[in-house]
């Protein structure tokens, strides 16, 4: 096809972090609470709410 072009893969010079995603329950019974966490808990806590879960910056990893 003319006119279509090809997308080329581009590689970073540093390699991408990740986070696990992490649900209310974890966020409370973690020794390290953090204020994402304790924010995502009391939101949690409302009538109604739902919730898939928040990055976690405890649980970084590399890939």
């Amino acid at each position: 096809m003319a006119g279509k072009k090809i997308k080329k893969h581009v590689s970073s010079a540093r390699p991408q972090a990740h986070f696990k995603l992490v649900t209310s329950d974890v966020c409370a019974v973690c020794k390290q609470q953090c204020a994402r966490g304790i924010r995502y808990m009391a939101r949690m806590e409302q009538p109604g709410a739902v919730g898939n879960g928040i990055p976690c910056v405890l649980t970084r990893y590399v890939k």
